[in-house]
């Protein structure tokens, strides 16, 4: 797939590496090797996935003529984060819409990513309920600035749309690449699956490459049904914005959507432990609302036998570390 044919900016250097993770893979019996690509160490402040999506979106707006750029995201959102580090990196200026999935879970004073979007300049944050339809939200905010000159643009959140899910197409690209180069192979790959961009520009690329490796996404938000079908939705809208043309079977989405909790960005123990386990094995940290909860459900799949045993598995680390210190009572209270 020519990906050549869209602008993009630039952000994505180098491949991010494949690494085997033996201590870990050790500590869940050693039944299957366990490898993670670390996205997590993308650029941007703080590094994590949205760089390869915004990669292709912020090169879009400037395409466009925009001067600011709006989105919007959960209150610790690294989203929201990583969109408003490369805006400033533009030289553009950013407005946050964030909705409260939580109630009350918005303090301006916050750890995290509430801190950092202070400490990078963001224009303006706009706190909505829980439930609120992001888009209007976000034009609401879209008028007001038309109507003093600016030209804004819209990022979806998550920038899950069929521009921004191209870094995930590539992302697979890349990988296909990696494992020829050090003649690697995987059995299965597990993915976070949230906003769906990185889900479908992944399983996409894949099928487009003809891997032949199933891929499957652990849910954080929504149920399995609803998260599927937005995945495959998703997926049809790359093909008509890339005018590639393959078969894109339904049953190539798997989800599941027993490792969400009490609902998205809500701690569980299984989360907990999966952050734990892997900074005391292996000293990389993964974030609590996305990879912590992923990787949970890699966890609890090895220790369910689902993996066939000798199995090579690959981890998609989307990184998102900085959301880690506002949840710190959470994991002090675990200890």
């Amino acid at each position: 797939m020519n990906l050549a044919r869209f602008p993009r900016r630039g952000y994505v250097k180098e491949p991010t590496p494949l690494e085997f993770l033996p201590a870990f893979s050790k500590a869940l019996g050693d039944n299957i090797q366990i490898w993670i690509k670390r996205d997590d160490l993308l650029p941007g402040a703080g590094g994590g996935n949205k760089t390869r999506k915004l990669d292709f979106t912020i090169a879009d707006a400037l395409s466009k003529g925009a001067d600011t750029i709006i989105t919007c995201g959960a209150v610790q959102s690294n989203h929201c984060r990583l969109t408003l580090a490369w805006a400033v990196h533009e030289g553009l200026d950013c407005h946050l819409v964030l909705e409260e999935r939580v109630p009350h879970s918005y303090k301006p004073t916050a750890s995290g990513n509430n801190f950092l979007y202070q400490l990078l300049g963001v224009k303006s944050i706009t706190v909505v309920p829980g439930g609120s339809p992001m888009m209007e939200e976000m034009e609401k905010v879209a008028a007001k600035l038309r109507a003093e000159g600016r030209k804004p643009y819209i990022v979806p959140g998550g920038a899950s749309n069929a521009v921004g899910a191209l870094g995930y197409v590539a992302c697979a690209q890349e990988l296909m690449e990696q494992m020829f180069a050090q003649q690697l192979n995987f059995d299965h790959i597990i993915v976070p699956s949230g906003s769906a961009g990185t889900h479908a520009g992944f399983l996409f690329g894949m099928l487009g490459c003809n891997m032949n490796i199933p891929v499957t996404g652990i849910g954080v938000n929504r149920k399995k049904s609803v998260q599927q079908e937005a995945i495959y939705t998703l997926m049809q809208q790359i093909a008509d914005y890339t005018d590639a043309r393959f078969p894109l079977p339904r049953e190539a989405v798997s989800v599941f959507d027993d490792y969400v909790g009490p609902g998205y960005s809500l701690p569980t123990d299984a989360m907990v432990e999966a952050v734990t386990m892997l900074a005391r094995t292996e000293s990389i940290l993964l974030d609590p609302v996305y990879s912590g909860k992923a990787m949970s459900g890699l966890i609890d799949l090895a220790r369910k036998g689902w993996f066939t045993r000798g199995s090579r598995v690959l981890f998609l680390h989307t990184g998102g570390s900085p959301a880690l210190f506002a949840y710190e009572d959470t994991f002090r209270k675990a200890w």
